[in-house]
């Protein structure tokens, strides 16, 4: 049962752990063993809280297919333990990612003065630049 935090945690069930076979080099043994990882977690089925399932969906994550289903794909590792370790660990920091709540940022104006000075400085530039100019002769 993978923790997210202190108070979420996510239920062996509602994980799918598939093991396939590797791709790339690796010689006859990559032909052999499933030692890569797919792991497939429903979204919209789990146990987590129905606000966070929203945020979840609502990030722009390629990994999410349109039926709300996270499909991790793990296999960096020749072992079959570590790659559902690493699937396991990705799971749980995508789900952290979306239990973050950001604070709004409130729109503010720039003060009078700040605005005299910003004004100010491109004058003092424009007369700089001016001086760059041919000398009359």
């Amino acid at each position: 049962m993978p923790r997210v935090n202190s108070q979420l945690s996510i239920a062996d069930d509602e994980i799918q752990i598939t093991p396939v076979r590797a791709q790339g080099p690796g010689g006859q043994n990559v032909n052999k063993v499933a030692s890569a990882i797919h792991l497939r977690f429903d979204i919209r089925a789990s146990s987590l809280p129905p606000a966070l399932q929203q945020r979840l969906l609502a990030l722009a994550d390629r990994r999410v297919n349109k039926d709300g289903v996270l499909v991790i794909k793990a296999g960096q590792f020749r072992s079959q333990e570590k790659n559902r370790e690493a699937a396991l660990q990705r799971l749980v920091e995508f789900v952290r990612a979306g239990a973050v709540i950001r604070k709004t940022r409130i729109a503010t104006k720039p003060t009078r003065n700040a605005r005299k000075k910003r004004l100010d400085s491109k004058i003092r530039r424009g007369r700089t630049k001016l001086l760059r100019g041919k000398v009359p002769e």
